[in-house]
Order: C-alpha cells, then structure tokens, then sequence
C-alpha cells in the first residue's frame, strides 16, 4: 500500500429517527466527501460511533460503503479494541478483501503499560491481511502511546503509521525525527494537521471533512504544497467552527452540521445524545459566517 497522504475522512454512520443505520444518507455523504477530492474514506473509526455498533453492522457498512466507492478511493476500516485476543479474532474473522488498511486503536480503559500496548499491536499487524496504522488518541483511551513505543512498531513489516491526536508538539518532532522514512505520520486534530505536515507529516484523517471536505482538503493541500496564503484562509475560515464539533462530544457536532447541509440527519446513539439546541444554534451561525 502507498502512503496515505492528503485528506481522509472519518466517516460518521448516519442513522434514522429508529436508531437504524440510514444508508441512503451514508450514500450521500460517501458522494460528498468523493466529489470534493478526498484521497480516502475511513470506516468505523470513533467518528463513526464503532463504540455502539454490532460488528454485524459494522460488516454490513463497510461492504456498503466498498461498493459505493466501487474502488475509487482506499478504504481504511477501524478494528481496535481493549481485548487482544476478541480485536485478532474480529480480524480473522473478517472479509477484508476490499479493505486498504485497518485504523486500530489503542487499547482502552485497561490502562496498559507501554510493553503491553507494544504487544498488543504485535499480535494485531501478525494476524492483519492488510497493512495496520496505529491511533493514539489519549482523550479517549486514557493512555499515551509514546514515541519510543510506537518508533518500535514502525519497524513491523506490516505497520505502516500512525493517526496521533495527541497535538502534543514534542512528541511529534520525536516522532518525526526518528521515525522511518515510509512510516506514514497523519493528523487526528484538524487543525494541528499544518504542524504535523511542517514536521513531516503526510496528512490528516479528519472530521471535519464530512460536512466541509473542500475547506479541509484545502487546507491540507495547501500544508502540503508550501502554500502559506491558502494555508491561513483555509484555518481562519474553519476556526470558529471547529471547536464546536467537540463541545458535546465527536460526532455530535459534526453530523448537526450534516444535518444543516442537508446531506444526513444528527441521530447519534446513547450514551451520546444530539447537539442541544444552544450548540446547533451556533453551529449554524458560524457555518453562515464561513459562506457570507
């Protein structure tokens, strides 16, 4: 597999007003992302809610989701979990033949030590078909991947990076600094991603995308392309917006933006409950203020 660099897209998993996953909005926003240019599509990483989905369910949108994109763009498919053993066994078990690599979080909850989360994802990339990226993201998972720990599995023959949303500078440039030339650093903080690239990153897997992939690839293309201009108001324009994603949790935010755009509506499962009207009050106005 090459690299994953430019803009992928954690896609969220609609639903209906049942709970029911809503394929036809999954439908739109698989055309939304792929006419603005997005180089890949992620598929049940957290922005897809993977927390409180079957894994009957989660086969049937990634197939749905394979046969939609009819091979156009790479398909990245999220496997992670806090129990080594079930994460080999749900590879295993898998048809991954339409798949271009897994996103595979790190364990959760546990609180494993660094030699723990290093054997953890040696067995994962031994049992994986497909070339495995690593996700450290310690607002979720309450442990840091250190760079030491994931320099070690860079050298995997079947680990190929990282989506680090840690936005913590100097473990990035350690990082950056020490990794393999192949290993692909990607951005899981939007608007960290022109730090990362400036380090040597290669994109970002993004959020934002769902609802405003032209201004994130933008972005990301102008990180890329050393252009500062471009750069700054691709930023500005998506810097009011942004941390409203987050106020009450990735994917609320962003599928109440969806939901103003018209591309799918902002059901999300419990324990998550949708954006409260205050919040898409403002998501609204500052989606105004970016297309006056």
């Amino acid at each position: 597999m090459g690299s994953l660099r430019g803009t992928g897209v954690a896609l969220v998993t609609p639903f209906d007003e049942h709970q029911n996953v809503d394929y036809d909005g999954l439908g739109r926003l698989v055309d939304h992302v792929s006419v603005a240019g997005c180089e890949y599509l992620v598929v049940q990483g957290t922005t897809g809610e993977s927390a409180t989905m079957s894994q009957e369910e989660k086969s049937k949108v990634l197939d749905f989701v394979a046969e939609k994109n009819a091979g156009k763009l790479p398909i990245v498919y999220g496997i992670g979990g806090n129990n080594t053993h079930a994460v080999v066994e749900t590879i295993k078990s898998t048809d991954l033949s339409k798949v271009d690599a897994l996103l595979s979080v790190s364990p959760y909850y546990n609180k494993p030590s660094q030699d723990g989360i290093l054997r953890h994802y040696v067995a994962v990339a031994d049992a994986s078909p497909v070339p495995v990226v690593l996700y450290n993201v310690p607002g979720r998972t309450g442990s840091m991947m250190s760079a030491d720990t994931i320099l070690k599995l860079a050298e995997h023959s079947n680990i190929c990076g990282v989506k680090d949303a840690s936005s913590n500078y100097d473990h990035l440039v350690t990082l950056a600094k020490r990794k393999p030339k192949d290993f692909d650093l990607i951005s899981g903080d939007d608007l960290f991603t022109p730090t990362l690239i400036a380090l040597g990153g290669v994109g970002a897997i993004s959020v934002l995308a769902n609802a405003l992939p032209e201004q994130m690839k933008g972005m990301v293309d102008a990180a890329l392309g050393n252009d500062p201009a471009r750069l700054r108001q691709e930023i500005f324009a998506m810097s009011d917006i942004n941390p409203l994603m987050y106020e009450e949790s990735n994917p609320v935010g962003v599928k109440a933006l969806l939901d103003i755009i018209g591309i799918c509506g902002s059901e999300v499962r419990l324990p998550l409950v949708k954006a409260s009207e205050d919040l898409k009050e403002r998501i609204k106005a500052a989606y105004s203020e970016m297309k006056a």
